[in-house]
């Protein structure tokens, strides 16, 4: 693995200082939520996170919120993308990753990550969670259907044109143009491309042979660097088809998703339900909380194509004072006010209570 000798410090350091500037990056103040209940100790301090720029509109009014009850510490979120926050977390630039994906067991065995102590374990919080949206720009079209072996070969280069008889037949009444499809991919080693093909390699593997990848594998197409970047560029054409985290798809037409004999629209209902549903991977530590999602379940009203996105630090932290915030700030985006803040604000499913307690559980081994 490369790995980068530099944290880049993004569009969400501002975000950073919102509770004490009261200007926000998104040049509007996150909706909170005054019932939140208080921090019980009094901080001061800085923290440093990076990665995910899925969780950029959660990451802002999470910061925002959390320092309105703690003024004396500062946080500095970069959203440089899943590999670059896992990256400058093993480094030791950063206390905390936002990552689309947990790090994977022979990582963690090949260590090692100079952010923890030494035989520390990792502490990994499924608290992000959002459908990953499919997202097109076609004159005269808002929504269409596809089922998964239709969406790979689209994505493959098999699908060229949007009137194609695979496409059509799925659509019928909907007055689909003799045009090129110009696919869409991210460019950078992005979490959400990991996603977005372990659902394709899962439910469309004899199509989608390339298996779940942070790097897109397949020539041609569009290419395009994080979630802003991709989401421009298919803006920006007629006939553009991409993916992307839910809450980034405005005013996109969007697909929904065969699933059994239906087709499913996403939503956070429909995300949180595959959740649920999927048990946690095996071979873990306690506080290592990585779910197996079962993308190919035919379960009436769960949307397959999910985003897990985790925050990630240390069960010991190397430097003692950084533990304390990490402790208190993922906390925070646990608890009920927390998940609330994030779907009001990026439109993710907040967690179950019965996750939130094994969430909890491993926050309390941070030291």
């Amino acid at each position: 693995m490369k790995l980068k000798t530099s944290l880049q410090i993004g569009a969400l350091t501002v975000a950073a200082l919102v509770g004490l500037t009261g200007c926000a990056t998104n040049e509007s103040t996150p909706d909170t939520d005054s019932d939140a209940k208080a921090p019980e100790t009094s901080l001061s301090g800085s923290l440093v996170g990076a990665g995910a720029s899925s969780q950029g509109e959660a990451q802002t009014a999470w910061i925002a919120s959390f320092l309105e009850e703690q003024p004396d510490v500062t946080i500095n979120y970069d959203p440089a993308g899943s590999g670059t926050g896992r990256e400058n977390f093993q480094q030791g630039a950063a206390s905390f990753a936002g990552s689309d994906r947990a790090f994977k067991l022979e990582e963690i065995e090949a260590g090692p990550f100079a952010t923890c102590a030494a035989d520390s374990g990792l502490v990994e919080l499924p608290l992000y969670i959002s459908p990953i949206a499919v997202i097109f720009n076609l004159d005269g079209v808002d929504s269409l259907n596809l089922d998964a072996e239709t969406l790979a070969k689209i994505f493959v280069g098999d699908i060229t044109k949007w009137n194609d008889p695979a496409i059509a037949s799925q659509n019928e009444g909907t007055d689909l143009p003799d045009l090129a499809i110009t696919p869409v991919h991210r460019s950078d080693k992005s979490g959400t491309t990991g996603n977005f093909t372990d659902y394709l390699g899962a439910a469309a593997a004899d199509v989608w042979t390339h298996g779940s990848v942070e790097e897109w594998p397949v020539d041609g197409g569009e290419a395009a660097a994080q979630t802003s970047g991709l989401v421009s560029a298919v803006e920006g054409g007629n006939g553009t088809i991409g993916y992307a985290d839910a809450s980034r798809a405005g005013d996109l037409g969007t697909v929904s998703i065969k699933v059994g004999d239906e087709y499913v629209a996403y939503s956070p209902e429909a995300a949180a339900a595959v959740v649920d549903a999927s048990p946690l991977e095996e071979g873990r530590s306690d506080a290592d909380l990585a779910i197996a999602l079962d993308r190919t379940t035919e379960a009436a009203g769960v949307y397959p194509i999910v985003l897990i996105s985790y925050l990630i630090g240390c069960e010991t932290y190397d430097d003692s004072a950084v533990a304390p915030l990490v402790k208190e700030y993922f906390s925070y985006a646990a608890s009920e006010a927390g998940q609330k803040i994030a779907a009001d604000n990026a439109g993710s499913a907040p967690i179950s209570s019965e996750l939130r307690t094994q969430i909890e559980k491993a926050i309390d081994t941070i030291k």
